[in-house]
This record gives structure tokens, sequence and C-alpha cells, in this order.
């Protein structure tokens, strides 16, 4: 079988069109000037990368292989987000920030209540004491919000960073450690 065949011999002969065939010499499959010999071995391996996996059935398609790690990845995170969850150590972030506002929320009305309760306790304190007073708990209260949202943020650009990282399934699986660094 070491005789040139034209594209459309070759289609009548594997049972494909001769668009396909076209395909697969812009693919460079099968190369122009090779025997028939040499075209149906190429494309018969070519069936068996498609078949095995290995190899996309059109040009540019999915990998299977790389699709089926992806899979794997994303699956092993979620079960690794269940476990955490059983665990405790993890929650929701949103759930985590209407927690700390609720818990925010609390301890200002309290400080709120600063001066009523200084007024009743201490009705001989100076008016400059209470405004001192009052202002070293308004610039707390003003600290800690200011510092939490600071955390909030950098967890939330560590966790985004985190992610697009970790689209690579090569990389080896980062996890963060009881402080919140990432250990690998």
């Amino acid at each position: 079988m070491g005789v040139s065949i034209t594209q459309a011999e070759f289609a009548v002969l594997v049972g494909v069109s001769e668009a396909k065939v076209s395909q697969l010499v812009g693919e460079g499959v099968i190369e122009r000037g090779q025997t028939a010999h040499a075209w149906l071995l190429a494309y018969c391996e070519r069936l068996r990368e498609v078949a095995a996996g290995r190899a996309s059935v059109e040009a540019g398609g999915l990998d299977l292989v790389q699709e089926r790690a992806r899979l794997a990845r994303s699956q092993r995170e979620a079960q690794d987000i269940k476990n955490a969850v059983a665990r405790g150590e993890f929650a929701p972030i949103g759930l985590l920030a209407d927690v700390l506002g609720m818990a925010s929320s609390a301890v200002v009305d309290r400080f709120e209540q600063l001066e009523g309760a200084l007024r009743k306790a201490c009705p001989e304190l100076p008016d400059e004491a209470k405004a001192t007073v009052q202002q070293v708990i308004a610039n707390a209260r003003n600290e800690w919000i200011r510092s939490t949202s600071k955390l909030v943020e950098e967890e939330m650009d560590t966790a985004i960073r985190f992610s697009y990282d970790s689209d690579d399934p090569d990389d080896e699986q980062r996890v963060p450690d009881d402080h919140g660094s990432e250990e690998a």
C-alpha cells in the first residue's frame, strides 16, 4: 500500500467526508505527499489518541485528561470544605461578616450607654473627664472598625489570590493553617 492517494479516495477508504480529511491535513495529522499506508497509520493513531482521551476530536477542543484532573480537584476541594465545616473550622464569609457585624453592633450599643452610666455612677465627675472617657471610647471603637475592615479585606484578597493561584491542577495544594497563613 505504498501508493499515493487523493483526499477524496482516502475519505471513501476510511468512511469520512473530504472536509474531515482536509481538516486532518490542516491539523498535521496526515501530510500531503505521504502514501496511503502512512495516512492510514496516522489516522488510526489519531483515533487511538481520541479514544484514550489523550486528544480531543476537534482542534482546540477539551482535553479529557485535564478536564478529569480539574473535576477531581474540584471534588477534593468540595470535600475539604465539608470536612472543615464538620470540624467547625470553616464558615462562609458572608456568615462570618454577619456575625462580626452583629457583635460590633452590640459593643457599639454598650459604648453609647456609657455616658448615661457615668452620669449616674459618678455625678460629681467633671465634664472634662467625661469627655476624655468618651473620646477614648470613640477612638477605640473607630480603630476596632478600621482594623476589622482591614483584616476582612486582607483575608478576602488572600482568598481570591489563593483561588487564582490554585487554578493550575499541577500546583501543590496550599491549605491555610490555624493562624491563617498558608502551608504547602
